[in-house]
């Protein structure tokens, strides 16, 4: 069957165009409409599998207010413009298109942007439907559990993590009850972990007495529809002495959904999502929310029968105390360490994606932990039993790619003594990890693309192609938008692989996980120096958080590396530099160094300390104040890095 096509698009030659080439590729078209008012009487008549849309259109709608719509009624689109510029650029990507074509174009990349749209189009709507069918029969089974409602909600609540973000989520019956509050609610602390806030926790938070908190429920309006409130909607504000507004205030949120549904019995029950993110709710949550109404509504009976029942023990704790920057691991996320919402959203989208061959594009600035990001996608999909290949694109020299990434036959070049498997055959049946993508020519970008479209490779000197079973996650702390506004990265290759982008924070933006990523290195590098930890000093702790990290994660444990090996083993550790120095303000003042120079800096810092050391016992290593005593380390642990660090001994003596 012939996919059916929209063109809109106010250049009548250019339309014209379109609809001979597509035509003639096998395309039924619709439609042509010159304005957004034109697009929405075919759409009232059809709807179409694909929409090429022009950003500039006849009228004072532009193609951008067409791709909301679209993209609600769940339409795949590509845009078409003269305009590839940053600004245009921006204010597409905020629609989430499936394609960018620049104008002109040729007729190979129209039909290439068009198979990757459906594809990704495809590709998402099937991982969304068996997403959504898999919650429905969750749901079903957490409705049917012999349990009460407080922990029928806190199931459903893991359940919904993934497909309505939110760092608070909560449930109550309307209209509420001017004596008694029993509305359910659960603050997000962790990846899969959750702390119950009921009544008694409001009052601590809030700092309201028990009249002022029952005055705030009275002043309280209840919704009789869906509706979504965010702080950037200037016009879209809760009553100042609301429920609602006092949550937003005490949890410091920024936007929230509510989703009413009415079982009967004259009452109704209220689900509310709340996001320290603003605008992050939309129509199509609210959708989705419809599509799941019923299993809502079984829910709600037994909430308010929760609400009526004096029966049901509601202040039990749900989880155990969470012990203060404890480094935690998640399951299936070895170590990511953390539990900012920024932090837990970006797992919460590696969560959803891992189990499908979706193509993933982490993205992010250096030293993020993009690598064990993709690592743990490889573990929590179906391809873990399978290679995990990692290639660094920066670190191959531009006449190597091609050979590194898909192989070489015998007597290709020069040098070329075997035939040779390149990476993408290394990682058949698992997952090649392509860092730094960004870093690629646009010869080699090329040669991607046909791989992820075609699924196999050309060997170098080669003449027939190799299939290949590979999954693709690719990483880049470069803006690609930009890369592709100024020619540097392709157009196609971009949208096909940011099928399902992450993005991580960097750390200035997650300071709250600073201290036990901190104490994380600290008891890593001791174990591994022999070194007793006994804690970060409080003056280092000010320090690390005043600091704004321009080198991430990788900057922080550079820095605490050093602190262990400086530090005498009976105190807590001290921060044995300047942040401000120059030996920290290289880092990522060039916006994607490497650690290179700092390392050579801490080494040679510790060699400048040990040799001191030596000369005070005159080269003596063992035994009562020998060297290895003084530094508080093994004398073998003292020769290993003396070797390492290329100090003599007999130079001391």
């Amino acid at each position: 069957m012939n996919k059916k096509l929209l063109i809109v698009e106010d250049e009548f030659i250019v339309a014209n165009d379109l609809q001979l080439i597509l035509t003639q590729a096998g395309y039924h078209i619709i439609g042509i409409a010159a304005s957004v008012g034109e697009a929405d009487t075919y759409l009232q008549q059809q709807t179409p599998d694909l929409v090429i849309l022009d950003i500039r259109l006849n009228g004072k709608r532009s193609g951008i207010t067409l791709a909301r719509k679209l993209r609600e009624d769940n339409i795949a689109f590509i845009y078409v413009s003269a305009n590839s510029n940053q600004k245009v650029l921006e204010e597409a990507k905020t629609t989430e298109p499936y394609g960018f074509l620049v104008k002109p174009f040729r007729e190979k990349d129209l039909l290439i942007t068009l198979d990757i749209a459906w594809y990704r189009h495809t590709h998402s709507l099937e991982s969304k439907l068996r997403n959504e069918e898999r919650l429905q029969s969750l749901l079903t089974e957490i409705c049917n559990e012999e349990s009460d409602a407080q922990s029928k909600f806190l199931k459903l609540a893991s359940a919904m993590q993934s497909f309505i973000p939110f760092d608070f989520i909560a449930t109550g019956v309307r209209p509420l009850n001017g004596e008694r509050f029993t509305d359910i609610g659960y603050l997000r602390v962790g990846f899969d972990e959750y702390q119950h806030i009921g009544e008694k926790e409001l009052l601590t938070i809030t700092g309201l007495s028990n009249s002022s908190f029952y005055a705030v429920i009275e002043n309280s309006p209840a919704d009789s529809h869906g509706n979504i409130y965010s702080s950037e909607a200037p016009n879209n504000h809760s009553p100042n002495n609301s429920l609602q507004r006092t949550l937003l205030d005490c949890l410091r949120m920024e936007s929230y959904l509510v989703f009413p549904v009415s079982p009967g019995y004259g009452l109704s029950v209220h689900y509310f999502f709340y996001s320290r993110k603003p605008g992050i709710y939309s129509k199509s949550h609210l959708t989705f929310l419809h599509r799941i109404k019923q299993c809502l509504e079984d829910l709600a009976e037994k909430i308010i029968y929760y609400e009526t029942s004096t029966s049901v023990e509601k202040d039990r704790p749900v989880s155990p105390e969470k012990k203060k920057n404890k480094a935690e691991f998640y399951p299936g996320f070895k170590s990511i360490i953390g539990n900012h919402h920024l932090l837990l959203a970006a797992l919460d989208l590696a969560t959803q994606v891992a189990p499908y061959n979706t193509s993933v594009l982490i993205l992010g600035e250096s030293g993020t932990g993009k690598e064990k990001v993709a690592q743990s996608i490889h573990e929590l999909s179906t391809r873990k039993k399978g290679p995990f290949i990692k290639v660094n694109c920066a670190a191959i020299p531009e006449t190597l790619v091609e050979s590194e990434l898909f192989g070489h036959e015998k007597g290709a070049f020069t040098g070329a003594i075997e035939k040779r498997k390149g990476k993408f055959e290394q990682a058949e049946g698992g997952t090649i990890f392509l860092d730094e993508i960004g870093e690629l020519p646009l010869a080699i970008q090329m040669k991607l693309l046909r791989v992820l479209q075609e699924r196999e490779i050309e060997y170098v000197g080669g003449h027939s192609p190799v299939k290949v079973n590979v999954r693709v996650v690719a990483a880049t702390n470069r803006n690609l938008d930009k890369e592709v506004a100024e020619g540097r990265f392709r157009l196609d290759l971009y949208y096909r692989l940011n099928v399902f982008p992450i993005t991580l924070p960097p750390l200035r933006e997650r300071k709250t996980d600073i201290e036990a990523l901190t104490v994380f290195f600290g008891n890593k590098f001791c174990k591994e120096f022999d070194k007793p930890f006994n804690g970060i000093s409080d003056a280092m702790i000010q320090k690390i958080y005043a600091y704004d990290w321009p080198g991430n994660i990788r900057e922080l444990e550079n820095v605490v590396e050093q602190s262990v090996v400086l530090n005498d083993g009976r105190s807590k550790l001290q921060l044995m530099r300047d942040l401000s120095s120059p030996a920290f303000s290289v880092i990522g003042k060039t916006g994607i160094n490497t650690f290179d120079e700092v390392k050579h800096i801490q080494q040679e810092t510790e060699r400048e300390y040990i040799t001191s050391i030596l000369k005070k016992t005159k080269g003596r290593i063992r035994g009562v104040n020998g060297a290895a005593e003084l530094l508080n380390i093994k004398p073998t642990t003292l020769e290993s890095k003396m070797i390492r660090l290329n100090i003599r001994k007999q130079d001391f003596e």
